[in-house]
């Protein structure tokens, strides 16, 4: 049997979490570890374990996390700075092997590619 992912567990109200926003298909939690002055985590209640595990039946499911990033983005008043971040797998330094998407906010964001001396 696979082991539940702590995000799992707070979904299941097992472990406390502080809920910033919820729907029936995902929920968003401040991380406890942050990055940023704001820093979100958005969390589907289904449990993929990464965007690679990801099937076509999955889409409306990632565009609506992607919504709710907006969303929670325009009612805290980021619209104008956030980041949104996905590792995919141990070597993208995802830690937990449950799907969920980083908003990260207030807080200078360097610039990501070539300028950085990033491969192509």
């Amino acid at each position: 049997m696979a082991k539940t992912s702590v995000f799992s567990q707070i979904i299941a109200g097992d472990i406390p979490a502080k809920r910033i926003f919820e729907d029936e298909q995902c929920i968003v939690i401040e991380d406890r570890s942050p990055q940023a002055p704001t820093h979100l985590l958005i969390i589907p209640r289904k449990p993929l374990v990464s965007v690679a595990d990801a099937q076509k039946d999955d889409a409306p499911l990632l565009g609506h996390l992607l919504w709710v990033a907006s969303e929670l983005a325009r009612k805290l008043g980021l619209e104008d700075g956030f980041r949104l971040v996905i590792n995919n797998g141990r070597g993208a330094g995802q830690t937990v092997f449950h799907l969920h998407i980083h908003l990260l906010a207030q807080r200078k964001m360097r610039e990501a590619g070539l300028a950085q001396g990033l491969p192509e």
